[in-house]
């Protein structure tokens, strides 16, 4: 299966591992559970999506390597007790906790959260010495004397014996205590997790192009070469840093993620490409509806990859502009409820949220949790500054409308933005297969279709009417009656 049909079996399976009867008693007992057992190529998103449900699920998540421990250390180092034994007192070998078991109660009294998932990898590919405490971990859920705190499910992975010669095959008494299975890399899958999670958009416009090169591994009589899901994630981060410290990415860089000469030379070939378009297209002047006839008529006579260059670029910018004015209508329309329900708005009130706001940034690895935490932190401390500076209650606010009326010039410039794409759409291809791709490509961006579905956008409602669930104005009533933040304001103006 695909890895998103993976992370909904395990998704179910610890829903159904952590209910209780109505005794507040786990239906199937820790020691009767079996732990998850997901098997796939290196690379291909194991750990992410098991990371991802537990976001998902607002649960606690440990996660090991398993190949990195010995037996002391996920069993414990031994000490000597002494202990009674029918009146006669006995030197008693006993062990220290295991680091594994450590490392959940760390995270339980960390996040306060009772339940979670504990996440071992490699788990095939531990030591002969560390394989009987496994194969008795994996029945009891204990490492020694020390077990797993109850609500904590254990999913495993490893890789299959083809791409790692330190693979130990499991027998049937060890298969017979997990739940296995097994995943195949998929782009389109992988796709939706490199959308929302921010992928560089030249390793998705390069990707939907020559989807093929998504994932490979190849045996050459120079070794391995291979590009895997991992490889082109890590490798976004990268581009992104280097764009911003102005540093050249080039084949060199490139070639330290891909792994695979062939895809690493095309790659780089298509990133200088690629930015080639973005300043032949001066994408800025489609957003702002001044794009000159001959950069129409270029997009109309281009080939189909380059059009796809063209629609990846536009797709870039309008998602960052949305993925801000989102952030930004969030974190007021947070602040400015906590405001309206607070009895007086002073320093100590003030200084309570904004450390609120930075815990939670702590509690999190989620990206959107994150920034949304810091933007509402960002706002208390500004206006805790304007407090120490001689700012009143009444200054505070209206600094608070300033921020929301800024915030409605720039939705109004989002939707100028939409408008204008589809307007350049129109006039370069029609209502034709580019199209299509553009209002689906808006569909699964996360940011775009929020937007899109709090403020609206007549030309995308048209294209894609074919898509809604309901009638357009039923769609409008729910931003109608949706909460504006200029009643917030008035609100706690009066």
């Amino acid at each position: 299966m695909h890895i998103q049909e993976a992370k909904n079996q395990i998704r179910n399976a610890v829903i159904a591992y952590g209910t209780k009867d109505a005794h507040g008693r786990l239906r199937i007992p820790t020691e009767k559970q079996r732990p998850i057992f997901l098997v796939g190529a290196p690379g291909i998103g194991k750990t992410a999506i098991v990371e991802q449900i537990a976001s998902e699920l607002n649960i606690g998540f440990v996660s090991y390597a398993m190949t990195h421990h010995t037996r002391q250390s996920a069993l414990g180092l031994p000490f000597i007790e002494k202990k009674e034994y029918g009146g006669e007192t006995y030197s008693v070998s006993e062990y220290t906790m295991s680091e594994i078991i450590a490392s959940v109660y760390e995270e339980m009294q960390k996040t306060g959260n009772d339940m979670g998932i504990l996440f071992l990898d490699e788990i095939n590919c531990v030591s002969e010495t560390l394989a009987p405490s496994m194969l008795q971990f994996l029945q009891y859920k204990t490492f020694g004397r020390h077990k797993v705190p109850e609500g904590w499910i254990v999913v495993t992975a490893g890789n299959p014996p083809e791409f790692n010669d330190s693979v130990r095959e499991f027998d049937i008494a060890m298969l017979d205590r997990l739940k296995k299975i097994e995943v195949e890399p998929d782009f389109e899958v992988w796709k939706g997790f490199a959308v929302k999670n921010h992928v560089h958009p030249v390793v998705l416009s390069y990707l939907e192009i020559r989807n093929q090169y998504f994932y490979r591994v190849t045996t050459t009589v120079d070794g391995m070469s291979f590009v895997t899901a991992r490889g082109w994630d890590d490798l976004s981060q990268m581009i992104f840093l280097y764009e911003e410290n102005h540093l050249v990415v080039n084949y060199d860089l490139i070639s330290q993620y891909i792994q695979d000469e062939e895809i690493a030379k095309d790659f780089a070939a298509y990133y200088d490409l690629y930015h080639k378009y973005e300043s032949d297209y001066r994408i800025n002047e489609i957003l702002d509806g001044s794009a000159a006839a001959e950069i129409v008529e270029r997009a109309a006579n281009a080939k189909f990859d380059e059009r796809l260059s063209l629609i990846s670029l536009l797709l870039s910018s309008l998602e960052d502009e949305a993925q801000a004015v989102n952030q930004t209508e969030n974190a007021l329309r947070n602040v400015l409820k906590e405001i309206r329900e607070a009895d007086q708005l002073n320093e100590e009130f003030l200084q309570a949220k904004k450390d609120l706001w930075h815990r939670k940034s702590e509690l999190t690895d989620a990206r959107e949790h994150v920034d949304l935490a810091f933007a509402c932190e960002d706002l208390y401390d500004q206006m805790l500054r304007m407090q120490k500076s001689g700012a009143d209650e009444a200054g505070l606010k209206q600094y608070l409308r300033e921020n929301v009326m800024k915030l409605k010039d720039e939705t109004a410039g989002l939707l100028r933005y939409l408008d204008n794409v589809f307007v350049f759409f129109e006039k370069a291809f029609g209502s034709g297969q580019e199209m299509l791709i553009l209002v689906s490509e808006l569909t699964v961006r996360p940011a775009v279709s929020a937007f899109i579905y709090s403020h609206g956008c007549d030309k995308y409602y048209e294209y894609n009417s074919q898509l809604l669930f309901a009638d357009r104005d039923s769609a409008i009533n729910e931003r109608i009656d949706a909460l504006d933040l200029l009643e917030l304001t008035d609100d706690i103006t009066e």
